[in-house]
């Protein structure tokens, strides 16, 4: 077993989700070897953990979403309903052998899927203990413009990162985002304003999202304000964007323009809900330094930031219900032309570095400091 296997199991197993004695543990994997597949169920099975898995190939799933009916989503609903309402935990997996596997799927297609399956989605996010992470393959490699075998490297130092040594500074910036009501965001293309009073936050290190490296809030659904240009390129449902910029009006979406304008306000017209916001983070993890169409990635990229249009999660939300929950990526380190962060008037984050003293432990030169 690749030695790096092992410590990832632990990682995902002991660290994210906890797994005790007699839960229930659904292993969701996505074009992921089974030699890893196998892995994790003896580590579940080692913790006294009940192990179920659900195998997936991107071709399969493909030509599965291409002609589904809405009789069939539902029925795929209640049975994926009723599977995960037996789970404690949860832990999905994705490979992708071809990013865009599913950019030719009808859009009627895609959003019927979305929508049907939102409940089976938002009970496992809101009732379970889960992790999610991608697994590389040469696809993503390519997306990184990497060999195969660096980009392995990489995957590994990033995914087995001492998440342990963000806690402090997680905590901190936790607590000021929730006595923070007045957010201001500056940098090149954007001038953004709203409001994140009284909705809390959530520090992710390692128990959500593999990678990790984000406390992430939401904005008062009405009070976004201004424009903003996101410069790392992004990949919603199998298509490629660029350049994404919107505007704000009482915090709807009233103008959206990228390089590719149409296919963006097809998405963002998939309901009402899409039109606004729902979930403000900021991403620090010191190894993850430019983007890859690969949003667990991206969005945790050092210096960045995500705003997301769609569905809020219902800690740290504001309500806003949707089909689409898609996280666009800003980077303001100096790198990609800088930018600050303000909160209620004080500057927090300058070109992606913080600047409080309690918050400097989150910046890369104090995170990759040796012990």
């Amino acid at each position: 077993m690749n030695p790096y296997h092992h410590a990832l199991t632990e990682i995902l197993v002991g660290y994210s989700t906890k797994v005790r004695a007699g839960e229930n543990v659904l292993i969701d994997a996505h074009d992921i070897p089974e030699e890893f597949v196998i892995a994790l169920i003896r580590a579940i099975r080692s913790r006294g953990g009940v192990p179920f898995v659900q195998l997936h190939t991107g071709r399969v799933s493909r030509e599965l979403a291409w002609q589904v009916t809405s009789e069939q989503a539902k029925t795929l609903l209640a049975i994926d309903l009723a599977r995960i309402k037996k789970m404690q935990v949860y832990i999905g997996m994705r490979g992708s052998h071809n990013i865009t596997e599913m950019s030719d799927v009808p859009e009627d297609s895609m959003k019927l899927v979305s929508s049907t399956l939102r409940p089976a989605i938002d009970h496992r996010v809101n009732k379970t203990r889960w992790v999610v992470l991608r697994w590389p393959t040469p696809a993503m490699a390519q997306q990184a413009q990497m060999s195969t075998e660096a980009f392995e490297e990489f995957f590994f130092r990033v995914t087995t990162f001492d998440y342990a040594r963000m806690q402090a500074g997680m905590k901190v910036l936790k607590k000021l985002m929730e006595k923070t009501d007045r957010v201001h965001i500056k940098g090149p293309g954007t001038d953004l304003r709203f409001s994140i009073k009284k909705i809390g936050a959530i520090a992710c290190g390692g128990e959500f999202n593999i990678p990790d490296g984000e406390v992430f809030s939401c904005p008062v659904k009405n009070s976004v304000e201004g424009y903003i240009t996101f410069n790392a390129p992004t990949l919603y449902r199998g298509i490629a964007f660029d350049q994404i910029h919107l505007k704000f009006d009482e915090g709807k979406i009233i103008h959206a323009t990228a390089n590719n304008t149409e296919a963006l306000n097809k998405i963002l017209n998939t309901d009402a809900g899409a039109r606004y916001i729902g979930e403000f983070s900021l991403g620090f993890h010191p190894l993850i330094l430019h983007p890859m169409r690969d949003i667990l990635f991206d969005e945790k990229i050092a210096g960045s930031f995500h705003f997301t249009p769609g569905q809020a999660y219902e800690i740290a939300g504001n309500g806003n219900k949707s089909a689409v929950h898609w996280d666009m990526v800003s980077i303001q380190r100096k790198d990609y032309g800088g930018g600050e962060i303000w909160f209620d008037g004080k500057l927090i984050r300058k070109d992606g570095l913080f600047v409080p003293p309690a918050l400097k432990v989150l910046n890369p030169e104090f995170l990759l400091k040796k012990k």
